[in-house]
Order: C-alpha cells, then sequence, then structure tokens
C-alpha cells in the first residue's frame, strides 16, 4: 500500500488524540505510506479519492455508512474502527489499533463485498438518484398519522397496505431498522433485499425477501400527511409532489476490510446479547 485515507468523526474524536495516534502508528510500521485525512468524510467527493488504496474510519456504524455512498463509486476497500457505539460494520475497537494497522501492512486480511440499493425520485424538474448500504425507508412526516403504500415488484402488483411506512435493506441493513421493524436477519454476502413494513395496519403483511435484481414501486396516497425518504439514516428528502419510489440494486459495492480472526456469527452474538 502506498496511500491510506483516514476518516474521523470529529465528535467521536474531537480533540484529535486518536487520529493523531493512528497516523503515529501506519508511520511506525512503514514510513513509506502517505496517510490523507479528513473530517466528516468532507473531501470525499474529489475525484482524487480513487487514487486512495483504503480508508480507515474512526467512528461508530453511522460514520462507515456516510463513507460508503463515496468510497463505493471509486471501489476503495475500508477498515472501520469503531469509537461510537455499538455497531455490525466496524470491524475492530478502538484498542486494537496497533494489531488492526499491522495485519494490514503485513496483507493479513481480506475484502467483503456488500451489496448496495439505490433509488430514483422523479422530481418535478429533474431525476435524482440516492445510493443506501444499509436501507432506503420511506414515512409519515407526522406523528399518528399513516399511509397507505401500493408495491408493485417487477412490474407485478403485490400488495397494499396502510403503515407508518416501509423499509428497503440490503443484507446489511437487514440487522438495522428492518430488524426493528420486525425483519429477518440475512446473512451479509447474500444477493438479496428485503421488504419490511413498519408497524402495518395489516396483521398478515410481513416483510419479503427478494433478489437483488428485483425492481420494487412503491406509491403512496399523501393524503393523510406528508412523507419523506431516508437514505442510511444519514440523509432526509421531502417527498411532497412525489407520489412513487423506485427502488433496485445499486451497480456499486462497499467494500470492507476483515481482519480473520471473529467470524460474522461472533459478531452477530456480541451486538445481539445472543
Amino acid at each position: 500500500m502506498k496511500k491510506i485515507g483516514i476518516n474521523v468523526n470529529s465528535n467521536k474524536d474531537f480533540d484529535g488524540r486518536i487520529l493523531e495516534s493512528l497516523v503515529l502508528k501506519i508511520r511506525e510500521v512503514c514510513k513509506n505510506i502517505e496517510t490523507i485525512s479528513y473530517k466528516d468524510s468532507v473531501g470525499f467527493e474529489n475525484e482524487t479519492t480513487k487514487d486512495l488504496d483504503m480508508v480507515i474510519v474512526l467512528g461508530g456504524d453511522g460514520t462507515i455508512l456516510k463513507s460508503s455512498k463515496y468510497l463505493a463509486k471509486y471501489n476503495v476497500p475500508i477498515l472501520g474502527i469503531n469509537i461510537g457505539h455499538l455497531g455490525f460494520l466496524a470491524e475492530v475497537e478502538s484498542s486494537e489499533l496497533d494489531f488492526a494497522i499491522r495485519s494490514i501492512l503485513n496483507n493479513n486480511y481480506t475484502i467483503e463485498e456488500r451489496s448496495m440499493i439505490q433509488c430514483y425520485i422523479n422530481f418535478t424538474d429533474k431525476v435524482n438518484t440516492y445510493h443506501a448500504l444499509n436501507d432506503i425507508v420511506i414515512s409519515k412526516g407526522v406523528i399518528g398519522r399513516v399511509v397507505k403504500y401500493n408495491v408493485h415488484i417487477d412490474g407485478n402488483y403485490y400488495t397494499t397496505f396502510v403503515s407508518d411506512g416501509v423499509i428497503v435493506s440490503t443484507p446489511t441493513g437487514s440487522t438495522a431498522y428492518s430488524l426493528s421493524a420486525g425483519g429477518p436477519i440475512i446473512y451479509p454476502t447474500l444477493k438479496v433485499m428485503c421488504l419490511t413494513p413498519i408497524c402495518s395496519h395489516s396483521l398478515g403483511m410481513r416483510s419479503i425477501v427478494l433478489n437483488e435484481h428485483s425492481n420494487i414501486k412503491v406509491t403512496f396516497e399523501k393524503k393523510f400527511g406528508d412523507v419523506h425518504l431516508s437514505i442510511d439514516g444519514q440523509e432526509t428528502i421531502d417527498l411532497s409532489g412525489v407520489d412513487n419510489i423506485d427502488i433496485k440494486a445499486s451497480p456499486y459495492k462497499c467494500r470492507l476490510i476483515k481482519l480473520n480472526y471473529q467470524d460474522y456469527f461472533s459478531i452477530l452474538r456480541k451486538k445481539l446479547y445472543l
């Protein structure tokens, strides 16, 4: 490796001590590696990002999710180091910095590709595309109100239901909001996506797992209140004037660095207290 990016959540490392410690450890192991520091993903939108061999993300799952939408575009792998709250995406804890750096520089790691999804929003004068590693959520904007949703899959009518919202998640996102809403846990490397209603008024309405190549169209009636769309819980879009959303697999993959010392099920047990 010649060039490593380091992205830090400035709210978690407000005094910069963890970032400074990480840079020193990298230089201690290999003086020929160039490190480039970023704060809160600012700068990742530049094309120079594609020159990075990898990015170390210091933060929690939220910081990794924010980084992924930029880094997946340039196929740059991510190593997550947890200095935040409980999460599934960070590979190591901050106390394991030295171990992580030596493993990376000794090529003792693998890269795991995670599927992403994208949605299209047809506004009056433009079409916007958004990419998500965890989930795309359509939900009501007013407490105490509900929305009626019509769902078509690959052009075929699936169902209509009234609920607080709809979650379309990747396998990575199956342990996030979707799980809280009653969705299944899906092994993270499977090529599927999951549609889960949020507090449906129809008791028989349950999650459905679909092939990742499926095209989902969600149409909604907004007479009961406003509707919003959330991308990975990071960005919220007001859907005023919009009556449907198209969701399908993203052409991008998030590449996560794994250090070969723990498996997915040990992480699952630890995070879910199984």
